[in-house]
């Protein structure tokens, strides 16, 4: 299971863009992802009337490495590591921090309770003891 997959929200933890938050575009190999916003740099493309391309300067976004990104966590509002837990059968990605699940707002369950059914309030008996 990949920590950081398609459409995560990041931000940047080294590097020129340090500090940029974006959505991951895609995956490039192993190693690498492309985030929206992010290592943007200019293309200097040549007019080519045979391809019906016309020149000049495009910005293109480039990839990342994936060291250099870290998911981010909207209860803490910061970068937040990730660790792969088994709850119910299945393998989840849950912040270490908090014990938030990946994916889900901090009024969410936390992993350390997904699995776990509510516990119910005792119910009080008026003049008891």
């Amino acid at each position: 299971m990949e920590r950081i997959r398609k459409g995560d929200e990041v931000i940047v933890i080294t590097g020129k863009d340090k500090g940029k938050r974006g959505v991951v575009l895609m995956l490039v190999g192993a190693s690498r992802v492309m985030v929206e916003g992010v290592n943007v740099v200019k293309k200097h493309t040549r007019p080519n009337p045979m391809k019906n391309v016309t020149g000049g300067i495009a910005d293109k976004t480039m990839s990342v490495d994936r060291s250099n990104v870290m998911l981010f966590d909207p209860a803490t509002g910061k970068g937040g590591r990730i660790q792969i837990k088994e709850t119910d059968g299945k393998r989840v990605r849950v912040f270490k921090g908090n014990g938030n699940l990946v994916g889900q707002s901090s009024a969410g369950k936390s992993a350390k309770t997904a699995g776990k059914p509510a516990k119910q309030a005792k119910k009080k008996v008026a003049g008891g003891e």
